[in-house]
């Protein structure tokens, strides 16, 4: 991380201790490597840390334990690579020697302060994992060009309608002015609509804009999916926030986990996005109707993105409800994007009316090293 991203955390968080920020910005690999144990532990959907129990499943049923653990919680807690601890588990000198290097990892996690006796991670753990996700994600984007200023969009697919222009492909058919394109017909003695009569309206940007970034955290999110999910709300709130916008967080599985009102104050997004982890089913609808209550009043670009990998299997009509709760946010004025991890046929179908219903977008990601970019990418639509 160079200076200028030093200068911008020092600046957010000058009331913060300095020691693991310190240590995390001068590339401390103890400390880094402490915080990614404690990170994939809560990406993994894990509360505590209970290296006899680690241990023991590992030699019972090897590929089980790697499912619940994950392949860098493997490599982190045994210092070999998950291939090679397969393969050798089964050897009595080997067994020990996992079992030693796991039960040391939990005793320097204890005696940093990093979790408590019973293995629950405590505050501190929570700190120092939101610090490397916060590292590691500034890295991410400068190494992608990604931190580069971005200038302001005078015309915007979500403010005011404005003037009109001549359509291009990559306008949107609903801001097309029928009347317009249809007297340009006429009066080019045009007996139909062709491509090059139709005009569109531009929508000029609003003085503020909010975004709301709600993260599924129903049980399937578990993993590198809700890791790259916060990494990616992270590096929104760093963009938009320095951009004097505010934005919002809802963590939502089969109810709304937590909430964090539209803000400015990164720190609170931070440390909110380093304890989510995974767990139950998915009510969107719920999300979305409690995500537009969470909007301040008045006139301002209001925006919502929805990150799932699934759509919501909470409600007597799911679908319905869902796609009703996005009516009423547009009526408030709420544009809706939605990201889909992965989605099936069902779950895009539903997923594009979402966003149709919601004027905003929709973004399928197949890769999900490309997330933080795709989400930076409709925030500079919105703004």
């Amino acid at each position: 991380m160079d200076k200028s991203e030093e200068k911008t955390w020092k600046l957010d968080s000058q009331s913060e201790e300095d020691k693991l920020m310190k240590s995390v910005l001068e590339n401390d690999k103890n400390e880094i490597d402490d915080g990614q144990v404690i990170t994939d532990s809560i990406n993994q959907g894990m509360g505590s840390f209970t290296p006899d129990v680690m241990f023991d499943k590992m030699v019972q049923n090897y590929k089980q334990a790697e499912q619940i653990y994950g392949e860098s919680m493997v490599r982190a807690l045994s210092g070999y690579d998950p291939s090679y601890v397969e393969k050798n588990i089964v050897i009595p000198e080997f067994r020990r020697e996992v079992e030693k290097r796991i039960k040391e990892k939990f005793d320097d996690l204890r005696r940093k302060g990093l979790v408590d006796r019973e293995g629950n991670i405590l505050e501190k753990g929570y700190e120092l994992s939101s610090l490397v996700m916060y590292a590691q994600e500034l890295d991410n984007l400068k190494t992608s060009g990604f931190l580069g200023e971005r200038p302001n969009k005078k015309d915007s697919i979500y403010g005011e309608r404005n003037n009109i222009k001549n359509y291009k492909s990559e306008d949107r058919f609903k801001d097309i002015d029928i009347k317009k394109s249809v007297k340009t017909a006429i009066r080019r003695g045009h007996s139909e609509l062709t491509k090059d009569d139709l005009k569109v309206f531009t929508r000029q940007n609003k003085a503020s804009t909010e975004i709301v970034y709600a993260i599924d955290a129903s049980g399937s999110m578990k993993g590198d999916k809700i890791g790259m999910s916060k990494k990616a709300g992270i590096a929104l709130a760093f963009k938009a926030i320095e951009k004097k916008d505010k934005v919002g967080v809802v963590v939502f599985g089969k109810e709304v986990k937590e909430k964090i009102y539209p803000t400015k104050d990164f720190m609170s997004i931070l440390r909110s996005l380093a304890k989510v982890k995974a767990s139950s089913e998915t009510d969107l609808a719920l999300t979305i109707g409690e995500s537009v209550e969470m909007f301040s009043p008045g006139d301002m670009t209001k925006h919502l993105m929805l990150i799932t990998d699934a759509m919501p299997t909470v409600g007597l009509d799911p679908e319905k409800e869902v796609l009703g709760e996005v009516a009423k946010a547009k009526a408030a004025g709420i544009t809706v994007s939605i990201a889909g991890i992965n989605l099936d046929g069902v779950g895009e179908k539903l997923a594009r009316k979402i966003s149709d219903v919601g004027e905003g977008k929709f973004y399928l990601i197949k890769d999900l090293k490309n997330m933080d970019k795709i989400i930076l990418e409709d925030y500079y639509n919105v703004y």
